[in-house]
């Protein structure tokens, strides 16, 4: 490893690809076995061999290189979640392309930004896809997004909606380039430091981030950390709910099961979508191993009730995972009792985009220890994790700190594309040659790992610092609270007050003195400095496609400011609901003052 700080550059000289280890080191022994079985939303399934795969790459690698594509070019994908865009991922991959996936639910606006960022010279997209029984025009939202760049030298459509699109000069279909590719195509040997591909960070502002991660260290990271965290044998079926829009899709979906040569579930539209129990069905049919999903999507079931999970056979299952966000204990013990029926071990992994696969997690492909509901327990091996105080000092344990890396490790971002400077203003100003990732957390006297939320997600009631995760997590710990959203509104006194959206469980009324029982219960579990000063229930939250609650959607409307861009939206209505309940308090406010 070549530590120029804060740059790392992993088995340099060595010479790899990650296509070919994903797909051909798997043709002699495991060609027939299943790589992806792929449940549509309109109930239409698909199974892909590993030797499907291998051909299936092999042709579209041929496919865009003779549309001009080569090392070092990079190419825009756009697709729902359909094989082929692991295919597409791949086959750039196989030539030593740079892919940068953008999530299918983008506007054309944060669309063109991610496109113009990375000088994509080849679009990948479809005519539509399904989301909750309705056609999403893809096509129309790149034709858009890319008007007058003519950088961008060609457009792949796959025809997924079946739906009448307009065909440009620049315009190629997927199944057209398909029929006359040749069926082998030889993997680039490229440096262990190639790009293999630009990720763009949600919620960034202005210029959007893109996150380039390498090939020999991410994969390094990846085949280690899906072996020791899923335990994983040949004859599992790993099922991960992650879009691949997302770096959870990225490295636990695209990469990570195909490097270890497992049999995968992947699935196009919501999770529950045409019925609530789409999950649990998907589980029982194919006789899932192991479970893989957000503590949102977690609370989003516990809403619908326990009868739901319980009238189906769930038990193939034997390992669970937990990614994207702390989980609070309560939906912890919900999942390990009801969908593992208490023999699972759960598998809280910490982690983010920049640090390419997960960071903090129990490990039962290596060691068995003592679970804590809540907790993403210890760093994988070889990682140096603390939390520190303000000037960098470890702090004892059981205080809050902010989460640190005091060392490099395989799977970390090269930088930031295009933009060395940023990348070592965000990640490496605060302390000295330290990874600060942005989230504070506590180390317990075990040594175990509670992540507290973002830094940012703070509030400062009278002085005293809460953090949004943690208020969230006193809420839901009520047994009427499904799901919980905090933000702080200008309080001329105690400087912030808090406001609380809370959406109840199925069985629950909204109603005075229940609002009145919750407020005593996080009085109770947090203390009164966590009196909410408003507290409405909502049947919906907004919240990003990829399930986290938009807090900056919270706060804007909370300051009276513009919402901004909402294309990663899940549901207008929620916004809908949310403003009304501002409006309400607004109004009390302006009669109080009279």
């Amino acid at each position: 490893m070549q530590w120029d700080a804060p740059f790392a550059r992993w088995f340099v000289g060595g010479k790899l690809n990650a296509s070919f280890n994903a797909l051909d080191i798997h043709q002699k022994t495991k060609a027939t076995k299943p790589a992806i079985l792929w449940e549509g939303e309109n109930e239409e399934r698909r199974v892909l061999t590993y030797h499907d795969l291998w051909v299936q790459v092999n042709k579209f690698s041929n496919a865009l290189k003779s549309l001009g594509v080569s090392k070092g070019d990079r190419v825009t994908i756009y697709l729902p979640m359909v094989p082929e865009l692991i295919i597409a991922m791949h086959a750039c991959a196989r030539i030593g392309a740079t892919h940068t996936v953008v999530f299918s639910g983008f506007s054309a606006k944060s669309l063109r930004d991610r496109i113009e960022d990375s000088k994509s010279k080849i679009i990948i997209t479809a005519d539509g896809s399904f989301r909750r029984g309705t056609v999403v025009k893809l096509k129309e939202v790149i034709d858009e997004a890319i008007l007058g760049f003519d950088f961008v030298h060609h457009v792949v459509i796959l025809e997924r909606a079946k739906i009448p699109i307009t065909m440009n000069p620049k315009d190629k279909k997927w199944n057209d380039l398909m029929m006359s590719a040749q069926e082998n195509c030889e993997p680039e040997k490229l440096e262990s430091t190639h790009p293999l591909y630009i990720l763009y960070t949600s919620g960034t502002t202005g210029k959007p981030k893109g996150v380039l991660h390498g090939t020999g260290g991410y994969l390094t990271h990846l085949y280690s950390t899906f072996k020791w965290i899923f335990d994983i044998k040949d004859s599992d079926v790993y099922f991960c709910t992650a879009d691949i829009g997302w770096v959870t899709g990225h490295s636990y979906v695209a990469y990570g099961p195909l490097l270890h040569g497992a049999t995968q579930v992947m699935y196009e539209g919501a999770p529950d979508y045409p019925t609530p129990a789409r999950m649990w069905e998907i589980i029982q049919r194919y006789k899932i191993t192991t479970f893989y999903t957000t503590p949102t999507a977690l609370r989003m079931f516990m809403k619908f009730g326990d009868g739901i999970p319980n009238s189906y056979d769930l038990s193939s299952l034997r390992l669970l995972g937990t990614v994207g966000e702390p989980i609070n204990p309560e939906v912890w013990r919900w999942y390990f009792k009801i969908i593992g029926k208490e023999k699972c071990p759960i598998v809280d992994t910490w982690w983010q985009t920049e640090t390419g696969g997960a960071i903090l997690s129990p490990l039962p492909g290596l060691e068995t220890i003592t679970l804590k509901p809540g907790s993403a327990t210890r760093p994988i091996p070889g990682l140096d994790v603390a939390v520190v105080d303000e000037s960098g000092k470890e702090v004892p344990p059981e205080t809050k700190g902010y989460l640190v890396i005091r060392n490099p490790w395989p799977g970390m971002l090269l930088t930031l594309w295009g933009d060395d400077e940023k990348y070592k203003s965000v990640y490496w100003s605060k302390y000295k040659n330290i990874y600060y990732p942005g989230d504070y957390a506590i180390k317990d006297k075990d040594g175990y790992f509670w992540l507290l939320g973002r830094a940012d997600d703070v509030l400062k009631i009278a002085g005293h610092r809460l953090g949004t995760a943690e208020l969230e997590s006193g809420f839901v710990s009520h047994k009427s609270v499904a799901e919980a959203a905090v933000c702080g509104i200008p309080h001329e006194v105690k400087g912030e007050s808090i406001i609380a959206f809370l959406v109840l469980r199925e069985g629950f009324t909204p109603t005075e003195s229940l609002k009145n029982e919750i407020i005593n219960h996080i009085r109770k579990v947090i203390g009164p400095i966590a009196t909410p000063d408003n507290l409405y229930f909502v049947s919906k939250l907004p919240k990003t496609r990829s399930g986290k609650i938009m807090r900056r959607l919270l706060k804007s409307m909370a300051k009276g400011e513009a919402i901004g861009d909402v294309s990663t939206l899940e549901n207008e209505a929620a916004v809908n609901e949310v403003q009304a309940a501002f409006e309400e308090l607004k109004l009390s406010l302006s009669k109080n003052l009279k």
